[in-house]
């Protein structure tokens, strides 16, 4: 699907950019448009605003490495195929330690409204991912869904 071209450099909140939130070297290196349409747009500020924004404002800069994600690149990085990255509502955010991860979801599960929040994935070098989702209203209401992985 050929969207038209968007102004990257739109904040989505006071911090955070439509061109952080889309950004992706896979897509980069493989040519994908990762362009969003409207609505996903709108789903990205209500993750931002509601999400990320509150995070930032406790902890200060936060690196995300992953928001959206349209359907051929979520393919490609190996997503499920129902991943809330491809409507805009799901972030995956980089610590650079397992006791940096558990601050972030300790202080998430406990002041911030979520769908999902994950911790994911440990590297050899002791980084960690979390994934944090903010469902669209319109879609349900948020679960609350938090899950401290062993990794």
């Amino acid at each position: 699907m050929k969207t038209t071209k968007m102004n990257l450099e739109e904040r989505l909140s006071e911090h955070f950019t439509l061109k952080e939130m889309t950004r992706s070297a896979t897509a980069l290196r493989l040519n994908i448009d990762n362009t969003p349409p409207a609505a996903v747009v709108d789903n990205l500020r209500r993750l931002c605003v509601h999400v990320l924004e509150p995070l930032r404002r406790r902890f200060g800069i936060i690196r995300i490495t992953s928001g959206y994600r349209c359907e051929e690149l979520n393919r490609k990085v190996g997503g499920v195929s129902n991943s809330q990255h491809t409507k805009g509502e799901a972030a995956d955010i980089h610590t650079a330690s397992m006791a940096e991860a558990r601050k972030y979801y300790d202080w998430l599960q406990q002041n911030a409204t979520f769908d999902q929040l994950l911790l994911e994935r440990r590297m050899g070098n002791g980084c960690c991912w979390l994934h944090v989702s903010y469902k669209n209203p319109a879609r349900g209401a948020n679960r609350q869904m938090a899950r401290f992985m062993k990794v």
